[in-house]
């Protein structure tokens, strides 16, 4: 039997920004008995979650549940509205924005990568006047999509997705707009329809506080109409089936059964809660925990105070330090599970995640459990971290 839950004695303190922690009644739901994807029961099932899932997006439109991951959706998102060689426009804000063009680079489209000039764009939020600028010069409409990330996990930044379709607008540019929401859908406020968003991508594991293994492309009618005249090669990524079978609550593969158990009972609790109380309650944590990181004298990776993120925060360690050794002493001595630097920031940063199930006192052990390690790590705080934190959220 697998001991992956092992461990000498009280419990896991699991604070990197994805997965997230998962809670019992999630993990309850999932353990019910699997039933007949093609039966009755299943059916009307299916219709809950669809219509649950469109709530979370803020949107009226279809959401597309694949059996992914959100690189699975990533590609989805690319493969249904796109045709070989199409230029494709990435803004880029940190290692998953990366990844996603090296995914459509991969699959045939010309992905060209922007940022603002003369700023590392790994410590800024997305500034939607370079879109703009950038459309305004494509005056033969050759870039069919511009890809952004809503939530960068890989530096704790979120990105004003409003802004970017007011950019697009302002430039009278026909371009989709797909926006990577993966760790910001459930956490960080998200209005699929309201900020003209053409495809979401995003994935389970994040705000909506389930394991890995669900991924989510929510459409626009015109990512649907789209989708009629791309040229792509795709079989189970492809939306037309898909959104033909969900009519009636099916899938035209197997679904992820035991997994959507727990999706409707996440949507369940988020809806108990209510999304705004929980941004507010993301926005309370993470304040927090920038306190933390200033009290402790160390630089937050985000240098844009308009685009921290509600999800995580990402501390920069100092001079010497490698951010990995202060991780592995905090899993061995505390039993706390911090995100690594991701990319060209591995090592030189520690992340903090403060997303899904968690609230004022499982945050504080965190922080608790960092400031002991930098400490073994020789390293000495301007001030409490632990205490900056308490003496906000008090």
């Amino acid at each position: 039997m697998l001991k992956l839950d092992n461990h000498l004695s009280g419990r896991h303190f699991l604070h990197i920004p994805g997965p997230s922690p998962v809670p019992s009644r999630i993990l309850r739901a999932i353990s019910y008995q699997t039933i007949d994807h093609r039966g009755p029961e299943f059916g009307e099932f299916g219709l809950k979650v669809l219509d649950g899932i469109q709530k979370i997006f803020k949107t009226k439109h279809p959401v597309i549940i694949y059996s992914a991951s959100g690189t699975g959706s990533w590609e989805g998102a690319l493969v249904n509205v796109l045709n070989p060689g199409d230029k494709v426009l990435f803004y880029e804000t940190g290692q998953f924005a990366n990844l996603w063009w090296a995914l459509a680079d991969k699959i045939g489209l010309q992905a060209e990568v922007i940022g603002k000039a003369g700023k590392d764009t790994w410590r800024w939020g997305v500034d939607a006047s370079v879109i703009e600028e950038r459309l305004r010069k494509d005056t033969q409409h050759e870039i069919k999509a511009v890809c952004v990330v809503h939530n960068e996990t890989s530096t704790g930044m979120t990105s004003d997705i409003a802004a970017v379709r007011k950019a697009m607008d302002a430039a009278k540019h026909p371009a989709l707009l797909l926006v990577d929401s993966v760790s910001g859908l459930g956490s960080a406020d998200y209005r699929h329809d309201e900020w003209g968003v053409d495809v979401t991508v995003s994935g389970s594991q994040k705000g909506l506080m389930l394991p890995p293994g669900i991924g989510f492309n929510a459409l626009s009618p015109k990512a649907i109409e789209a989708s009629k005249h791309s040229k792509i090669p795709k079989a189970y990524l492809a939306w037309d089936e898909i959104l033909e079978a969900n009519k009636t609550g099916y899938w035209p593969t197997t679904p992820s059964t035991n997994l959507m158990y727990g999706l409707h009972e996440a949507i369940d609790m988020m809806m108990a809660e209510g999304l705004d109380t929980i941004f507010a309650r993301h926005q309370r944590l993470a304040e927090a925990c920038r306190r933390a990181v200033t009290a402790w004298g160390l630089e937050n990776q985000c240098q844009d105070a308009t685009a921290y993120s509600p999800v995580l925060t990402a501390a920069v360690v100092p001079d010497g330090m490698d951010a990995d050794v202060l991780r592995k002493h905090a899993l061995q001595k505390f039993n706390l599970s911090l995100g690594t630097g991701l990319g060209k920031l591995k090592g030189k940063i520690f992340r903090i995640g403060h997303l899904g199930e968690c609230n004022e006192l499982s945050l504080m052990a965190a922080l608790s459990g960092t400031e002991m390690s930098l400490g073994a790590m020789g390293y000495k705080p301007k001030e409490s971290g632990v205490v900056a934190a308490q003496e906000f959220l008090k």
